[in-house]
């Protein structure tokens, strides 16, 4: 056993998990792809300052669960937390949004890290893929990324997910509730940390899990009291458009992302089969954001949508996803002619897509028909020097256990033939 360990609160990709993790990305990843979204992809740590104006230094992630560091230059960076921050930051550098085609549409998939009490769906490392329209003010496009998404989620088989809907407001509407709500959370018996967070941002309060908080915020005032006569209007109209489009989702007037930049359209993928840690996806609309790292004024909406929690979720349900075989072709040579002649043939599959592998190191018939056996192969072809001799190869169907021979240069039409 090796001396090392994975860092508590992370966990390794290895096969054959790692296959549905692959899945779960690439489904999520599709219709994004379909819908005039580009890749894109930013370093693994940013400035610490990008994350605290970003994502709000009251929230706990800034305070709290941050791996922030000084290089040996001086330069204070953090481990990104989310995705947001840094790919609002990359597509303001690269002046994506001044190309004269808005909004700027950008998917992302990657590693974030928060340093949290480790439990099952909560991860000091996990992965996600995000979408972020950037530059438009339309609530098409709020409605957009929801369907998107869903659409995503079902492409999986997942099913008992529900989708939360709410309106935190904006610069107009929001300061008025915010007043109300830190008159109401004044008259609670909180400790002094959720009194200071109160003073700073009281929907932050909102979100706090203890129960003994959340039986004390029964009757706080709810922001959609508070909605202007603008942000009411547009949030009716994503609700119509979501309505229209055939997705189910649920008002929730209590729902309140952890990050400080939401404005109006928020929402969150939750999965009742993971208990405690039940959302495995949300985001919302964020108009200020882009001013508050130092841009210009350009509303944007996006999304995360955690690839841990989402195959947590599937297992949950029971959905087991079609996936692959890593292995088409499984090659046994007998002698060295027949390597020559196999690795040969091995190669010349593989130019064509299929996917072959060959049986390495000294192994006798029955320890490579082993290993044909555990790569899940569709078929074997083996070769020893009679075969070669009489210039076929003994081609195996490994589900139906026929076999018959083939000639050495036919082997590669017939397998391409069969798997076709």
């Amino acid at each position: 056993m090796s001396t090392f360990q994975a860092p508590k609160g992370t966990y390794d990709l290895i096969p054959p998990d790692s296959a549905k993790f692959l899945a779960v990305r690439e489904a999520i990843a599709a219709p994004l792809r379909t819908s005039g979204y580009g890749y894109i992809e930013t370093p693994g740590f940013e400035s610490v300052e990008l994350f605290a104006r970003g994502v709000g230094e009251s929230t706990d992630i800034v305070t709290k669960e941050m791996y922030a560091f000084e290089t040996k230059g001086g330069d204070k960076l953090a481990l990104r937390p989310e995705g947001t921050a840094s790919v609002l930051r990359a597509a303001l550098e690269a002046n994506l949004h001044k190309a004269g085609n808005l909004p700027v549409k950008l998917w992302y998939s990657g590693s974030y890290y928060r340093y949290e009490r480790p439990q099952k769906g909560r991860y000091r490392h996990f992965s996600q893929v995000g979408a972020e329209a950037i530059g438009a003010e339309d609530p098409a496009l709020d409605a957009e990324l929801i369907i998107l998404a869903d659409q995503a989620y079902r492409s999986l088989g997942l099913r008992n997910f529900r989708i939360l809907l709410n309106s935190l407001g904006d610069k107009e509407c929001r300061p008025v509730y915010r007043e109300a709500l830190q008159t109401f959370l004044r008259g609670l018996d909180l400790d002094e940390e959720t009194l200071r967070r109160a003073d700073i941002n009281p929907l932050r309060v909102l979100d706090d899990k203890r129960p003994d908080v959340q039986k004390q915020l029964a009757d706080a005032p709810l922001l959609r009291d508070y909605l202007c006569d603008a942000c009411k209007a547009y949030h009716e109209e994503v609700r119509e458009l979501i309505t229209a489009a055939g997705v189910a989702f649920e008002d929730d007037p209590k729902l309140v992302r952890g990050l400080d930049y939401y404005t109006r359209t928020t929402f969150e993928f939750v999965h009742d089969g993971l208990g405690s840690q039940s959302a495995v996806g949300g985001g919302g609309r964020y108009d200020g954001l882009s001013e508050m790292i130092g841009g210009p004024a350009l509303p944007s909406v996006g999304w995360a949508l955690g690839v841990d929690r989402t195959v947590l979720a599937l297992e949950a349900e029971g959905v087991e996803l079609e996936l692959p075989s890593t292995t088409s072709v499984f090659a046994v040579p007998l002698g060295e002619e027949a390597r020559r002649i196999l690795f040969g043939k091995v190669i010349e599959l593989r130019k064509l897509g299929i996917a072959t592998d060959f049986s390495y190191g000294a192994k006798g018939l029955k320890g490579a028909m082993k290993n044909a056996n555990r790569s899940g192969a569709r078929y074997t072809v083996v070769a020893g020097e009679r075969d070669l001799a009489e210039g076929v190869v003994q081609l195996k169907d490994m589900e139906s256990g026929e076999q018959s021979a083939v000639g050495v240069n036919e082997i590669v039409a017939e397998l391409e033939s069969r798997l076709g």
